[in-house]
């Protein structure tokens, strides 16, 4: 299952404490240590891009079906892929916010099913109302992420294979399951660009 998102130093650590239990994806690293006195050859650690380590603890909490992740701007925003789900306009981050779609004054809560991305001008125009109230329709219905949707989420420059690893692991109805195949698709439909 994976779990979260981790440095090359910190994986060198695992690895150098034997808490690795197996290893797969491709290699990204090869660490090279000092030298042993006593046999003279040089430690060296090959890290790839996913490792599994032992301990079940985590990995039970974070898979349990009860389970929600940390709700923070940056992961709604790339869960509801930057568009504000109002007006369906893609922003930039800094002309994004948080909206509550029961207001929070109104006995709502901060959850990831009660929030919505939106643009600032609709946060405003809506304001301390809900969407029925402010005339307003949303686009998309909310939903809180599974642990391994959220671990994508929190991702940047997320290696295919580490992609495949992720996406085998969220429902199959995951609605990031099916934005990803409409993009893999688009992707696929494009003809690749030749130099002249």
């Amino acid at each position: 299952m994976p779990l979260e998102w981790i440095t090359y130093q910190d994986a060198v650590r695992l690895y150098h404490l034997g808490q690795v239990s197996y290893a797969c994806g491709r290699r990204l690293y090869r660490i090279r240590g000092g030298y042993s006195a006593r046999t003279g050859r040089r430690s060296v650690i090959e890290v790839n891009s996913i490792i599994a380590t032992a301990g079940a603890m985590q990995a039970s909490l974070k898979g349990n079906p009860g389970y929600r992740p940390p709700l923070n701007n940056a992961t709604l925003f790339r869960r509801d892929d930057h568009i504000c789900l109002y007006c369906g306009e893609s922003r930039r981050v800094r002309e994004l916010s948080r909206d509550h779609i029961k207001p929070i004054s109104r006995g709502g809560v901060d959850a990831w099913t009660n929030v919505v991305t939106a643009c600032k001008r609709c946060n405003n125009l809506k304001g301390d109302r809900t969407p029925e109230q402010a005339g307003m329709q949303l686009l998309a219905v909310p939903f809180a992420p599974t642990h391994a949707e959220y671990v994508y989420l929190q991702g940047r420059r997320i290696l295919a294979d580490q992609m495949a690893f992720l996406r085998a692991h969220f429902p199959r109805r995951s609605p990031l399951r099916q934005r990803l195949e409409r993009l893999a698709e688009q992707d696929a439909d494009d003809p690749p660009a030749h130099p002249h």
